[in-house]
């Protein structure tokens, strides 16, 4: 792959999905051609928001930090840069759902990020050239690049307390599919999961990849009939503290390289809680089948 060399924006802005799909060929999702960056700016919509929590230049940063840091370890990566992308990336939920702005921040600021973390390495059984698959780039919040960061990173946190985060994006299969489950929007249950995932990596379980995946299936396949908030309430966030953090960005100093950063103040969960959950999914996960390996495992497009 050769990275192509990339000219920074000033700011972010709003890349509609149908352009970013025209640009996105197969030589540009193979490394082999790069994007038509002015194409992308002039075909991007401005943020109104004059606020200095739009610039470009600090996610830079963190990216590139991220590939220097984790060059020879990819997946590694994302436990260090979910936490670091969403105190940096200060918004809310609204504005974190608009798939305009990923797209830009993947084609516009650090395509070469995406490249260097998703397209795999090695040559093919049938020779054919290995691309990122499509929704790396521009897809759903638990696909692209970014967006899934900096969604698991929101709902795994503990209000100000990123270590949650660290330990769901430490390992993929609970990155890749707790972020498919509509349960994990209840902050308990994010929690819970992520308590019992330090768990079985503190023992050392063997197969872990696929205790985590039979966990979730075995989370949602109880959810569906047991309404999680009822069974552990929580508080709601506090709103007015989310909104003072965001609007704390133009003074905030850059986030830090070798601590995690802290997050909002908008409240924690309540412990009863998650200590509810946490012991009702390990009895959950205890009892859940793991996937038979007699069967052709499917393919993680990275």
């Amino acid at each position: 792959m050769n990275r192509p060399g990339v000219d920074v924006p000033d700011r972010l802005a709003l890349l509609p999905s149908a352009a970013a799909s025209k640009y996105l060929t197969n030589a540009v999702r193979s490394g082999h051609e790069r994007l038509p960056q002015v194409a992308i700016l002039r075909a991007a919509d401005p943020i109104e928001d004059g606020s200095s929590r739009w610039s470009a230049a600090p996610l830079r940063e963190i990216v590139e930090e991220a590939m220097s840091r984790f060059a020879d370890t990819r997946t590694e990566a994302d436990a260090w840069l979910a936490p670091r992308l969403h105190a940096t990336l200060r918004m809310t939920r609204a504005e974190a759902a608009r798939p305009e702005l990923w797209n830009f921040l993947a084609l516009a600021v650090a395509p070469d990020y995406v490249l260097w973390r998703h397209l795999a390495t090695g040559g093919t059984e049938d020779g054919t050239t290995k691309k990122v698959n499509l929704p790396r780039f521009s897809g759903p919040h638990d696909s692209q690049a970014f967006a899934r960061l900096w969604w698991a990173a929101e709902m795994f946190r503990d209000g100000p307390d990123y270590r949650p985060v660290e330990v769901a994006c430490g390992n993929q299969d609970m990155l890749n599919t707790a972020l498919r489950l509509d349960a994990i929007d209840h902050k308990p249950t994010a929690l819970a999961m992520a308590k019992v995932l330090e768990g079985l990596i503190r023992s050392g379980e063997t197969r872990l990849g696929d205790r985590v995946n039979a966990l979730c299936t075995a989370v949602n396949s109880a959810g569906s009939t047991l309404l999680y908030d009822v069974l552990a309430p929580d508080e709601l966030p506090d709103q007015d503290a989310l909104f003072a953090w965001i609007e704390e960005a133009d003074s905030a100093p850059a986030v830090p390289w070798d601590r995690l950063p802290d997050g909002p103040e908008d409240g924690t969960a309540r412990r009863s809680s998650v200590e509810r959950l946490t012991r009702m999914f390990q009895e959950l996960g205890e009892s859940a089948p793991l996937r038979d390996r007699g069967r052709k495992p499917s393919t993680d497009p990275r």
